[in-house]
């Protein structure tokens, strides 16, 4: 991820920054997520991996849609229910009925990263990817059908660092058509948010 040589853990170590924060605060990808979400969703929507809930908060207070936000972090849950944003517990899409949502957001874990260089905590499971970077890309598209309205669209970001094409092959296996909606480029990595609707 850097220049130097250096490996990606190293990456990591940077964007885990130096104290205990045990929740993923607002970056450039959650701008970005942001950016599509309120161009794009309607109906009811999910962000999977709320973090804060701050992309959460912005598509409710811009768009007036009713928002649910999920993590797998409690600490996370709870901050989202502090901005107000309704927020639960869960594994990816685990809890929830079929056809539940018209939009799901997902802004996944997609630092790859060597399991030797691994921490076991909160920030850990917000920003490392595997080894892969698409540790939990994989599953998510597995199931997010599930979970999708007939009509709805699933915004999901991807960096360039866990392998674009593979993610297009992986949400072609899943049955999904890609659109970019946004993307940015940054020194490191570029960050695209791609519209999935059924194929």
């Amino acid at each position: 991820m850097s220049g130097d040589g250096s490996g990606a853990g190293d990456g990591l170590a940077a964007r885990r920054g130096a104290d205990d924060a045990v929740v993923y605060q607002p970056a450039e990808d959650s701008g970005l997520l942001a950016e599509a979400a309120v161009a794009e969703a309607h109906g009811r929507v999910l962000e999977v991996g709320t973090g804060s809930g701050w992309v959460a908060e912005r598509v409710a207070e811009e768009r007036g849609l009713d928002v649910v936000g999920s993590d797998l972090n409690p600490h996370a849950a709870r901050q989202a229910r502090e901005r107000g944003v309704e927020a639960v517990v869960a594994d990816l899409l685990s809890p929830f009925r079929a056809d539940a949502f018209d939009t799901v957001c997902f802004n996944p874990p997609y630092l790859p990263t060597d399991p030797d260089n691994e921490w076991d905590d909160w920030m850990e499971h917000a920003l490392s990817g595997g080894e892969s970077g698409r540790e939990l890309i994989e599953p998510f598209l597995a199931d997010v059908g599930r979970a999708l309205a007939p009509d709805g669209v699933v915004l999901l970001l991807v960096s360039s660092l866990t392998g674009y094409d593979e993610v297009l092959g992986l949400v072609d296996e899943a049955g999904f058509a890609a659109e970019p909606v946004v993307e940015e480029s940054f020194p490191f990595e570029t960050l695209t948010v791609l519209a999935l609707r059924r194929a």
